[in-house]
């Protein structure tokens, strides 16, 4: 047995032979020769990599190995964590992609060879990029180290040929990401970049929470740019450095360390700092910082550690710089912080507070704000702040549409920054004297000092809603269904999924776990709810799968017996999570008839397993009858009827609700009379 192998769960052997865990089990039970654990627990044991690649070989169940899949294994499994296997993978990546040719003479010998002439040849490019050793976050793995890594190395090295260094990097580092969700507060791209839009250009930007750098990626390139960043966490501002140099030319500095209590860049003054601080933190160093120089607005209460970000990125700003700092949005009226923010508003150091929708960026069930800053280089005669809410942007469903959100962010945001002050639109955004603000109470969330639109859109608007629901509802009676005629049960022949993709009948996909940036993402909420495509996934280079017309999409997780054909308005969306995509020969299968049976409840409920929290459906269990394609093409438009007059029913209630809110919110304000 080697020591220090890579090693892999059952889940990993399943993802790498392509089936479900239970086959695994299986396996493990009927075989005697599969591979003993290595490692893990006695319920989640760990097995070594090349033993379970060699036994599936041997079996004839995996011809070869993904390459990305081999790699994301190596990663996973490595002896030292994933985060170590990370750096040392984004080091050498570096290297790659800065001199290629030095990668090329140093990989043709041995791994013995390779992990002790690596060190010297990554100083070569860690150095110039990150600076001298004891400025950096990203130090060059020794020798033994390295050693350990070389199978991941060398992987990592014929994946980049493939996709390229950077993509290669962002591909390993999403996966780890998105296996470890509860490790990570991320930033999504849509609000880095809006974040980022926001400031403006820099040559110099700062992210004194830089986590994994997704704020500093957004930021445009320049000539001679440089960035830096701090966290608390040595691993992340390693693997954001690293991510950093590979997107880009800038220059690169990031340090280890609380930015509050041990500020490794103290002498910084940036043209732009973008921050996505933690929330709610009450040990942020009240007690030792109580005469720090950066509280030129006040000191914050032990429950204001955001107002401590806040004055902190102020601190490292030029005369005229922008900050731009994610904020709960208590921030905006918690008493304890109402002496800070009146100074903020005197001084002209805030200009704008944005109420993102609910669901922006974690936590996802409050809507956070966006406050930009400037700091002031004299004071404005009569400041204004511009306070934006943008909660009807969000559109319907889990996900939102950032591109809206943006888009009208900007559009508001603009004409404020070149003149001082905006134009007012009714429940959206407003600019307000300073002078109105400086109350006791001294509230800066949007919502309190907005005028409310009107009414569900007016008059006029809710009257097209009556309308459109009227014609709905007279549509769905049209599509009730006749009156069931009853007759004998049918006892068909029944083939199942598995067998009829094992046959060619269809093709069977998974949902991936990243897009490419601003792809559609069909989501199992979408499925459920009928609705267009809403959602997005990290962004990466992983193969996806778009969806066709007259594909079949089937959410796995929750019990629901549900079945969607995808028409020419869904076509060209990725596939989302916890959906399966069946994709019938039209030659053997109608799609509304596969789709039709599939949603049988006694179908769903024997091809469903049980776990303690969920219900997971294994599509290949469900089955179907053997019938002619024109018998399938009979019931298939028995079956289309009956989808037609669902979606009218969700439209009609959609479009209720609508009306019903509207409603109320009309007669509550006085712009709709009660009789």
């Amino acid at each position: 047995m080697q020591h220090n192998a890579t090693e892999v769960t059952a889940a990993g052997i399943a993802r790498l032979a392509g089936v479900g865990r239970a086959a695994v089990s299986n396996w493990r039970r009927r075989h005697a020769d599969f591979p003993k654990p290595v490692g893990g627990t006695e319920t989640s044991p760990s097995f070594a990599l090349t033993e379970v690649e060699a036994w599936l070989r041997d079996q004839g169940k995996l011809a070869e190995v993904p390459l990305r899949e081999r790699v994301w294994q190596q990663l996973a499994g490595h002896p030292e964590g994933p985060v170590t296997a990370l750096v040392h993978a984004g080091c050498v990546l570096l290297l790659i992609h800065d001199r290629p040719t030095d990668w090329l003479e140093l990989s043709a010998g041995s791994d013995e060879r390779l992990a002790a002439l690596l060190p010297a040849a990554l100083d070569q490019v860690i150095t110039p990029r990150f600076g001298p050793p004891r400025e950096r976050a990203v130090t060059t793995p020794a020798g033994p180290e390295l050693l350990t890594s070389a199978p991941l190395l060398r992987g990592a090295a014929e994946l980049a040929a493939e996709l390229g260094a950077r993509q290669t990097y962002e591909f390993l580092l999403g996966r780890h990401l998105d296996a470890n969700p509860r490790q990570y507060t991320l930033t999504p791209a849509g609000l880095a970049t809006l974040m980022a839009e926001l400031a403006g250009p820099a040559r110099t930007a700062l992210d004194p929470a830089c986590g994994t750098g997704a704020l500093l990626r957004a930021v445009a390139a320049r000539p001679g740019q440089e960035l830096f960043g701090q966290d608390s966490a040595p691993e992340l501002a390693a693997l954001s450095a690293l991510r950093l140099a590979l997107q880009g030319k800038a220059a690169v500095r990031t340090a280890a360390g609380d930015s509050l209590r041990a500020d490794a860049l103290p002498a910084l003054r940036a043209d732009v700092v973008l921050c996505h601080p933690p929330f709610n933190e009450r040990n942020w160093g009240h007690d030792e910082l109580a005469y720090d120089a950066r509280w030129e607005y006040g000191f914050p209460a032990r429950t204001e550690s955001e107002l401590a970000w806040v004055q902190h990125a102020l601190a490292h700003l030029k005369d005229g710089g922008a900050a731009v700092v994610l904020m709960p949005p208590a921030a905006a009226s918690r008493r304890s912080g109402r002496r800070i923010r009146a100074d903020l508003l005197r001084r002209g150091a805030l200009r704008a507070v944005i109420a993102l929708p609910i669901g922006a960026a974690p936590p996802y069930n409050i809507p956070l704000h966006v406050w930009v800053l400037r700091r002031p280089e004299k004071a404005p005669a009569q400041p204004e702040l511009l306070l934006v809410d943008t909660g009807a942007s969000a559109g319907e469903g889990r996900a939102f549409d950032w591109a809206a959100v943006r888009g009208a962010v900007l559009d508001a945001w603009r004409p404020f920054e070149r003149a001082g002050s905006a134009r007012e639109e009714p429940g959206f955004s407003r600019s307000v004297p300073v002078i109105e603000l400086l109350d006791d109470d001294v509230d800066l969330a949007p919502a309190r000092h907005l005028p409310p639109a009107a009414a569900g859109g007016g008059s006029e608007r809710l009257a097209s809603v009556r309308e459109d629901l009227g014609e709905t509802l007279r549509l769905a009676a049209g599509l009730t269904p006749p009156e069931a005629m009853h007759t004998p049960a049918v006892r068909w022949p029944l083939i199942t999924v598995g067998e009829l993709a094992r046959g060619g009948a269809l093709l069977l996909r998974t949902g991936g776990n990243s897009a490419p940036a601003r792809a559609r993402v069909l989501t199992d909420h979408d499925v459920l709810a009928g609705t267009a495509p809403s959602g997005s996934l990290p962004e990466g280079d992983e193969e996806t799968v778009p969806v066709e017309a007259g594909d079949v999409v089937v959410p796995v997780l929750g019990g629901g017996s549900v079945a969607r054909v995808i028409d020419a308005d869904t076509a060209g969306a990725v596939l989302g999570r916890n959906l399966t995509l069946l994709r019938p020969d039209r030659a053997a299968l109608d799609p509304w008839f596969l789709a039709g049976f599939l949603r049988g409840t006694a179908n769903n409920r024997q091809a469903s397993s049980y776990a303690s929290t969920a219900t997971r459906l294994d599509v290949r269990r469900l089955h179907l009858p053997r019938l002619p394609l024109e018998d399938q093409r009979r019931y298939g438009e028995r079956f289309r009827a009956l989808a037609e007059f669902e979606d009218a029913l969700r439209r009609a209630g959609r479009l209720g609700e609508q009306l019903v809110r509207g409603m109320y919110d009309g007669l509550t304000d006085g712009t709709v009379a009660p009789d």
